[in-house]
């Protein structure tokens, strides 16, 4: 009996963290061969080279693709999907896999659910149905979607929104967040072993922050990134630990102004291009706020009890626990809402929060699904209508 071959495909360092364990759960089932295609940030010297990650974790990589131009425009970004498109076409002619396992929103992701879908390749999309209304990932997310044909999501809202998409109730699944895994199953650093590995000494308050690009923004990031820097300012006595943006729009100018933040403020103040799920974690576990518009500030710290200062659009739309404080790209604003975040009251009511995003032991819900899931016309797709099934 042939091993169902399973691919996995993995862009950048936060999205292979949120892969990990399925992958592992993969490669570790007799009845499964586990594939991997890497591209993206991951090739990238700038990114960190952190396909080596993958290597390091024992997984064999079995293609990568290379897409990424040296630009950040909208023009660089549209050339590297459609060479990223020719990429994915050869390599999955050479694996022929017999699922296709992508994950989220990033333009990447995109381009190789279209050479699956053109390949006949059964796709399952992993964290579909949310929303990001700041983001060009808010529409890449849905036409993933739409090429999909097993939908596994974070919570029941977002289960709902992909049925509300046509797709058959049978074939989505409300699994919880990959991320949580991570913190159940890592033992994440105590303060020392945390210094010791990026150091960094942490100070009586420590901030972990993370900005991205806000890729349909008309303003650009450079005025938003300064308007931080300047709230941050405020709080001489703080530690900040940041972690570069990615490669969409404009990143690179938020990583440059992010360099020279540092430099400027060497005694207190480090940045990183990729600390890796553990350290990442193990910095959030010792951080007092999680500061800045990545989605792990709403889905992983209110796991972990953290407050979160969640900072412009990026994230609007996304479902988030009580320890999360929304706030506006504007010094005085950010500061009202670290300034609460720390405060006493506040404090007190992280002990109560309750993640939107389930328990934990995705990797095993997801393996087990796509183990057994019959493959056979699961390439048809009827659209689902919901008014019909009222």
């Amino acid at each position: 009996m042939n091993k169902r071959k399973i691919c996995v495909v993995t862009g950048t360092r936060a999205e292979y963290g949120l892969l990990y364990w399925l992958m592992k759960e993969i490669d570790t089932d007799p009845d499964l061969s586990l594939q991997i295609v890497v591209t993206g940030m991951h090739l990238s010297p700038e990114f960190g080279l952190t396909y080596r990650v993958i290597e390091e974790d024992q997984f064999k990589i079995d293609e990568k693709v290379e897409m990424l131009l040296s630009s950040d425009t909208p023009v660089g970004i549209a050339k590297s999907m459609g060479i990223a498109i020719m990429g994915f076409a050869d390599a999955f002619e050479r694996l022929k896999p017999d699922l296709l396992v992508v994950l989220g929103d990033r333009y990447e992701i995109l381009a190789a659910a279209q050479a699956a879908m053109v390949a006949r390749i059964p796709i399952a999309h992993l964290h579909g149905g949310e929303t990001t209304e700041g983001l060009i990932d808010e529409a890449i997310r849905h036409s993933v979607t739409k090429m999909s044909h097993l939908h596994f999501v974070a919570a029941e809202p977002y289960r709902k929104r992909v049925i509300q998409l046509g797709e058959h109730p049978d074939r989505v699944w409300n699994v919880g967040a990959t991320s949580i895994d991570n913190i159940q199953y890592l033992k994440l650093l105590e303060k020392k072993e945390l210094e010791d590995s990026i150091g960094f000494q942490l100070g009586e308050k420590n901030f972990l922050i993370t900005y991205h690009p806000v890729t349909l923004s008309k303003t650009g990031p450079f005025r938003a990134i300064k308007e931080l820097f300047k709230a941050l300012d405020t709080f001489h006595d703080a530690h900040l630990i940041f972690t570069k943006s990615n490669s969409d729009t404009e990143g690179r100018i938020i990583n440059q102004l992010i360099d020279e933040y540092v430099s400027q403020n060497p005694e207190r103040s480090i940045a990183y291009t990729s600390l890796g799920q553990l350290r990442y974690l193990s910095a959030m576990k010792h951080s007092d706020v999680v500061i800045g518009n990545s989605s792990s500030g709403l889905v992983e710290a209110p796991f972990l009890h953290k407050p979160t200062v969640n900072i412009g659009d990026r994230q609007k739309g996304r479902l988030r626990a009580n320890s999360v404080i929304d706030c506006k790209e504007k010094a005085e604003d950010i500061v009202l809402a670290i300034n609460k975040a720390l405060s006493a009251d506040f404090q007190q009511t992280l002990k109560r929060v309750i993640s939107p995003y389930g328990t934990g032991n995705v990797a095993n819900k997801i393996k087990k699904i796509l183990k057994e899931v019959s493959l056979e016309d699961l390439l048809m797709k009827k659209f689902y209508d919901m008014e019909q099934h009222q």
